[in-house]
C-alpha cells in the first residue's frame, strides 16, 4: 500500500464519519429477491458458475512442509488433492484416479513419493504422471501419458495457495487486484500460519457472509466487543473489478491496541492504516481477511447446503510470532466475535424461510453486499437467471478502475 493510497483512506474515512447522508446522486437501492437465498434452482447457478470457477483460498505452504506433503481439500464438492510436487512447486488434482475414477488418497494430510491407487494398484509421480499399470499386457496400444492425473489451477499469492477449477480462468494475482499491491507493505514471505479453526452453522452461507460486508451491525451485536473501539461511522469502502472489496474501520482511540498482540513481533513496512485502523479485505466470493502489522485472520464461508455453512477461520502472523505466549487469548478473543456474530444465524434462517421474508432492503452502508449480488450475476450470466431473481446493476460508477 503506498502512500497515497494510505492518506486517501485516511481522508476517506474522515469523510465517512462527517457526511450527513449518501453522498448526491447516489441510487436508492432496489430490493434484492429473497430467492436468491431460497430457490434451489439459484443456488445451483452459483454453484456451477460461480462457486466453481473462482479462485479460492486452499491454504498456506506451511501445511505442506516438505516435498511430497499433500492435504485432501473438499470445500465445493470435488475432493482435490494439493501436493508440494518440488521445493516452489504446488499442485492441484482432482483426487481420482485415470482408471476407473477410484480415489488416490483417503487421509486428509500426508507425504507420498508416489500416488498408488488403492482400488488397482495404478501409480503416478508428484507431477501427475501415470508411472506403472497392474498388468500392462491386458491393455491395447496403452499410452501412459494420456492417462495423467487431471489438474486444476493451483496459484500462489504470497504463501496462501489458492486453487480455481476453471482452467480459463484470469491468473490469481490479476483476479484479486489491487490487493498484492496493497499488501506489498506487509513482509508477505515471512508469514507464517498459525492456527485453523472450523465451524458448521445452520444457515445459508450468505446469510452470515452479508454480516461480514458492513458494521451496521457493530453497535446491535458487538457492544462490549469490537463497538469499543471501531467507529462504524467512519467506514470507509472501495469497489474493485471482479468482485473484491475493502472496508477500513477507524479506530475510536489511535493508541489502542489489541491486547491480545501484546508483546508479538511487528510488520514494521505496515503503513498507517494496517498499523493503526482495521482494513478488511475481501476477496471474491468468500474469503475475509482483516490486517493489521501483527498478522491477520482468514476468514472462509463455504456452502455446505442451502441450510448450512462453514467457516474456515486461520491465523497468519509473522514468523517470530510462533509460539508466543499470547496466541490462546488472541484466538480465544477471536472466537469470541465469531460468536457473536454466529448466535443468532440458525434464527435468522428460519427468518428466511418464512413468508415475512421479501428480499434485502439496503442502505449505504451495506453497499457491498449489493455489488456482491452484482458480481455474482455478471459471473453466473445474467441470461441464465430467471427475471425474478437478477439484482438491477447501478453499482458500477463506483467501482474503481
Amino acid at each position: 500500500m503506498d502512500a497515497a493510497t494510505n492518506n486517501a483512506i485516511i481522508e476517506g474515512m474522515a469523510y465517512e464519519k462527517e457526511r450527513q447522508g449518501p453522498p448526491e446522486g447516489f441510487p436508492a437501492f432496489p430490493r434484492i429477491p429473497a430467492g436468491r437465498y431460497l430457490d434451489p434452482d439459484f443456488l445451483e447457478l452459483e454453484h456451477q458458475y460461480m462457486w466453481r470457477r473462482s479462485w479460492l483460498y486452499a491454504l498456506h505452504t506451511d501445511e505442506l512442509p516438505e516435498v511430497g506433503s499433500y492435504r485432501l481439500w473438499d470445500r465445493m464438492g470435488s475432493p482435490i488433492l494439493i501436493v508440494r510436487a518440488g521445493d516452489n512447486d504446488f499442485r492441484a488434482y482432482y483426487n481420482t484416479c485415470a482408471h476407473r475414477g477410484a480415489p488416490l488418497v483417503q487421509n486428509e494430510s500426508g507425504r507420498r513419493k508416489l500416488f498408488v491407487c488403492p482400488y488397482h494398484g495404478w501409480s503416478y509421480d508428484l507431477q501427475g504422471d501415470l508411472k506403472a499399470v497392474r498388468d500392462p499386457r491386458d491393455f491395447v496400444d496403452f499410452d501412459k501419458s494420456c492417462h495423467k492425473l487431471k489438474q486444476i489451477r493451483c496459484e500462489a499469492f504470497g504463501n496462501w495457495l489458492f486453487v480455481n477449477e476453471d482452467l480459463d480462468a484470469a491468473p490469481l494475482l490479476e483476479s484479486i487486484a489491487p490487493f498484492p499491491e496493497h499488501w506489498s507493505t506487509l513482509d508477505l514471505d515471512n508469514i507464517a500460519h498459525i492456527d485453523s479453526a472450523t465451524y458448521v452453522i445452520d444457515c445459508n452461507v450468505k446469510v452470515l457472509l452479508d454480516a461480514f460486508m458492513e458494521t451496521y451491525h457493530l453497535a446491535s451485536i458487538h457492544q462490549m466487543t469490537v463497538n469499543r473501539f471501531l467507529d462504524h461511522l467512519g467506514t470507509y469502502i472501495q469497489l474493485f473489478p471482479r468482485g473484491n472489496m475493502l472496508m477500513v474501520t477507524p479506530q475510536r482511540s489511535p493508541d489502542w491496541k489489541d491486547p491480545g498482540a501484546k508483546g508479538m513481533p511487528r510488520i514494521e513496512t505496515a503503513t498507517e492504516v494496517q498499523r493503526v485502523h482495521n482494513p478488511s479485505y475481501h476477496f471474491f466470493p468468500n474469503l475475509v481477511a482483516p490486517v493489521s502489522d501483527s498478522g491477520m485472520p482468514f476468514l472462509a464461508f463455504w456452502p455446505i447446503d442451502s441450510r448450512t455453512m462453514r467457516i474456515d477461520s486461520h491465523w497468519f502472523a509473522p514468523r517470530e510470532a510462533v509460539g508466543h505466549e499470547n496466541w490462546d487469548v488472541r484466538i480465544s478473543n477471536w472466537t469470541h466475535i465469531l460468536e457473536e456474530d454466529t448466535q443468532f444465524a440458525p434464527d435468522i434462517q428460519k427468518s428466511v424461510e418464512s413468508g415475512g421474508f421479501q428480499g434485502l432492503a439496503l442502505s449505504y452502508q451495506e453497499r457491498r453486499i449489493y455489488y456482491w449480488h452484482e458480481e455474482v450475476d455478471r459471473r453466473i450470466g445474467v441470461d441464465r437467471i430467471p427475471e425474478h431473481l437478477r439484482v438491477t446493476p447501478v453499482m458500477a460508477p463506483l467501482v474503481q478502475a
